[in-house]
């Protein structure tokens, strides 16, 4: 069983110390935290193995009655590989310790892509981060922008991707995050910080990327125009985003029309959390002009990139090939049951 630590148990980390304990050939070394809060007597009670992250504030883990197993360079230490899914920077300035107890561990998409051996997408690059020391696996929505473009790719080639990126001002429990009312140009500068960051996913391709910020909490929203080497019908791209396991194209029918009615969507699944792992793309937006695709996509950003941290595990202790990891991570999940039928069942007949 491949032993992993988890540092950080906030909104993707404890997604990902429930996604790693479901999973056949893992077992969570423990979780640690800087603080006693709802989160760290959540873990206590979920059965984890809580660790202090920051020694002088041990007492206070005593003093709210919460018990802990040792302080996070033990965690490190028993790990064979140790999820990082700390505030934006800390990650960054944690890699001096896995380094000294020679563990490997995976940074999360907010960390600068020069701290890092190499950044990881599970359906683009797998097989690219065998042996590495440290690993970004990358944000939210490069995530989702990296499982759209590796399957045209490889289907029709691409030319150039230009995407235009609503993003939610902060997560639920982001309180102090806006804008409140207001509609920003984020950054005013072009491109966007995403492009590039898909650029390390794919070095070669061309991409442009915009951003705004808006008073949401939801998920992400990305209008998305692709220019591809070839001009396939619209109903050919369709089927072959439905394909992918990771993707959900929405069918007219369900009567999804934004953001909040796929939240419902998951919650009525009985999804945890009411989680959406997979980009949500609205199947009657995918659209074809001459060789230009157009389409649109939204990413829940509290989970999409859970399921990559489970492969992301296995590509660097190279403990099982893209596919396999990738069956298993969904099997595990839940995943490869889906959000919901794609498809009407036929109409019942008299013969029936």
């Amino acid at each position: 069983m491949i032993q992993v630590g988890i540092n950080g148990y906030g909104t993707i980390g404890k997604r990902v110390a429930d996604a790693v304990r479901q999973q056949p050939d893992m077992d969570v070394v423990g979780v640690a935290k800087t603080r006693p809060n709802f989160e760290a007597q959540s873990a206590v009670e979920k059965g984890f193995d809580l660790y202090a992250a920051v020694e002088e504030r041990k007492p206070r883990f005593g003093e709210a009655g919460i018990d802990l197993a040792g302080d996070v360079e033990e965690l490190v230490a028993a790990s064979d590989i140790v999820v990082d899914a700390c505030p934006s920077g800390i990650g960054a300035d944690n890699a001096e310790m896995y380094a000294e107890y020679d563990t490997p561990a995976l940074l999360q998409g907010g960390e600068d892509k020069d701290v890092v051996d190499a950044s990881f997408n599970a359906r683009a690059n797998y097989d690219t981060v065998e042996g590495e020391d440290l690993v970004r696996v990358v944000s939210c929505n490069t995530t989702g922008l990296s499982r759209l473009i590796a399957p045209l790719r490889e289907e029709y080639g691409v030319e150039k991707v230009r995407a235009t990126l609503v993003r939610r001002g902060g997560d639920p429990a982001q309180s102090g995050r806006g804008p409140i009312n207001d509609i920003l140009p984020n950054p005013v500068s072009l491109p966007s910080h995403h492009g590039p960051d898909v650029n390390t996913i794919f070095p070669d391709l061309a991409i442009d990327t915009l951003g705004l910020k808006v008073p949401a909490t939801l998920m992400h929203m990305h209008s998305i125009n692709v220019t591809l080497e070839s001009d396939p019908d619209a109903a050919d791209v369709r089927d072959l985003l439905d394909s992918q396991s990771r993707t959900f194209v929405i069918p007219e029918w369900l009567g999804l029309d934004g953001a909040g009615a796929i939240k419902e969507l998951a919650q009525d699944s009985g999804r945890p959390r009411a989680d959406i792992w997979e980009n949500c793309i609205w199947g009657e937006s995918v659209s074809m002009e001459g060789d230009d695709l157009y389409l649109f996509q939204a990413i829940h950003q509290e989970s999409d990139v859970v399921p990559e941290n489970v492969d992301a595990i296995r590509a660097v202790l190279g403990e099982a090939g893209q596919q396999e990891s990738i069956a298993t991570t969904n099997e595990a999940m839940g995943l490869d049951e889906g959000l919901a039928p794609t498809r009407v069942a036929p109409e019942a007949t008299a013969d029936d």
